[in-house]
């Protein structure tokens, strides 16, 4: 990777949020306390659903693997996040930062579609009851979970590719802390239009896409909703989608505002704030939604917990 004076571009540094000074132990602390919150609350996900023989259901197969995917792009980012907050060499390899960048583009881009799929399978729930089995097998289960993991892939490949195919030489200071495509482009020297405009295609067709299946999906579902006579039914059917519906909510609200914000003095900033709820938050957030508002895990949660205390 060569710069503009021949010299060749081995590590990056990462700004991180500016000038901490006396509030990085707090920012540490609090950080850190969320981050083990959210790795043992995701893993906690995935054990009891393979635990619980009543939590053997599409449903959970896709909010198992959304629990993996939420440990895995938060660990790509967090870590390196914690341990700038304590030592003055804030440097990053040149193939560290690759590595970040495709496995958190990778992850977070497969929490969008597995989030869509999860919609559809909420959709056939409700909308198609009697064919529901036979429309969601495990074979299309799979399949699906593989297509979000195989469209992850797909746009990091793309990103890092072609982001670290480029000549830097302005700085090598990254001004966020973690190796993200927007910061690193502003590093460079040489021509980002292709980058831009891959960005603009691939995370709009990504966001497009999926929101698109979301929104489809639920209204098919409250048409559904409105067409039952009884009250009980209704606020039943609510429940069974009520996580979900806050999870993507949130989720899709946060990206949103990360990406598609128009540019302004204080993007940079706005952008290092919805990272840290997009990347850090959220997957704390997604197991207390998916058990707080979720009867059957309440339920497998208390068995688990009368089986061991």
């Amino acid at each position: 990777m060569a710069q503009g004076n021949g010299t060749e571009v081995t590590e990056f540094c990462l700004l991180g949020f500016g000038n901490q000074g006396k509030f990085q132990c707090v920012l540490f602390v609090v950080f850190l306390v969320v981050y083990i919150a959210s790795v043992a609350g995701n893993a906690g996900m995935i054990l009891l659903i393979k635990a619980d023989p009543r939590l053997q259901t599409p449903m959970y197969f896709f909010l198992q693997h959304l629990a993996l995917v939420d440990i895995c792009y938060t660990s790509a980012i967090t870590p390196k996040m914690l341990q700038n907050f304590v030592v003055e060499n804030k440097s990053i390899s040149f193939g560290g930062c690759v590595v970040q960048l495709l496995v958190y583009a990778t992850f977070a881009t497969s929490d969008c579609y597995l989030l869509a799929t999860m919609a559809v399978d909420r959709y056939v729930a409700i909308c198609k009851p009697l064919h529901y089995p036979v429309i969601m097998s495990r074979t299309v289960c799979i399949q699906l979970v593989a297509g979000s993991y195989l469209m992850g892939s797909l746009n990091a490949s793309v990103h890092t590719g072609f982001t670290f195919a480029l000549s830097f030489c302005k700085s090598n200071t990254i001004n966020h802390f973690f190796c993200d495509v927007p910061p690193i482009l502003a590093l460079s020297c040489s021509s980002v239009d292709i980058n831009i405009m891959l960005l603009v295609v691939f995370v709009g067709f990504n966001l497009t896409f999926t929101v698109l299946v979301v929104t489809l999906s639920y209204i098919y579902i409250m048409a559904a909703i409105f067409k039952m006579s009884s009250t009980a039914g209704r606020k039943k059917t609510l429940s069974t989608c009520a996580s979900h519906l806050t999870a993507v909510t949130i989720f899709y609200g946060t990206l949103s505002y990360m990406y598609l914000q128009p540019h302004s003095d204080h993007a940079e900033e706005n952008m290092k704030v919805a990272s840290v709820f997009y990347g850090i938050v959220i997957p704390m957030l997604n197991p207390l939604i998916y058990s707080l508002r979720n009867k059957e895990v309440k339920e497998a949660v208390k068995a688990a917990g009368e089986k061991f205390f």
